[in-house]
């Protein structure tokens, strides 16, 4: 996992709970938490930071990764708002995430371990995004995507049914679009 995504996590925890807590849960950990953006640490690092921080909070931990996902877009499209440039639309935004975005990624940081996407416009106007990844974070995929859409002020709904968490090969998000 790339340091990007462990600073941002920094970056929330202190906002809603304090630097007083964020180092209670290094230190709990028994972490230095010095990350450096574009250096790769386990992944094994990260979920063991959220546990203890939902630990800490009393927020399930499915619910923190949500919120972070959430966080996170809000804080990459700050730093990055080249990723949005010449995405006019939400639907158009997602469209891009695999073919233009996770791209981008790749030229800003080396071996970044991205999930995969495919993508199909449903006869009912939803979008269905097809995830896969080893590392089945789908939930947080599910927060970028809420995220995205507070960043495009459109409302939308997902629907996620089959999930690699009750052990389906991949994750179907059905993304809608209810003002369309």
């Amino acid at each position: 996992m790339k340091g990007v995504i462990f600073n941002v996590l920094e970056e929330m925890v202190i906002k809603k709970c304090g630097m007083q807590v964020w180092n209670e849960i290094l230190y709990t950990q028994n972490l230095d938490g010095i990350y450096t953006a574009g250096e790769s640490y386990p992944d094994s690092e990260l979920f063991a930071l959220v546990t203890e921080i939902s630990s800490q909070t009393k927020i399930p931990a499915e619910e923190l990764v949500g919120s972070y996902g959430e966080f996170l877009f809000a804080q990459l499209a700050e730093r990055y708002p080249l990723f949005l440039e010449n995405k006019p639309d939400l639907r158009g935004f997602l469209k891009s995430v695999d073919s233009v975005i996770h791209i981008e990624v790749k030229k800003l940081y080396s071996n970044p371990s991205l999930p995969k996407f495919e993508y199909e416009d449903l006869p009912d106007g939803r979008l269905l995004m097809r995830y896969h990844s080893p590392r089945k974070l789908c939930i947080l995929a599910e927060g970028l995507i809420r995220g995205a859409s507070s960043t495009y002020h459109t409302p939308i709904n997902i629907e996620h049914k089959i999930c690699c968490h009750k052990g389906d090969p991949h994750c179907d998000l059905i993304i809608g679009f209810p003002d369309e």
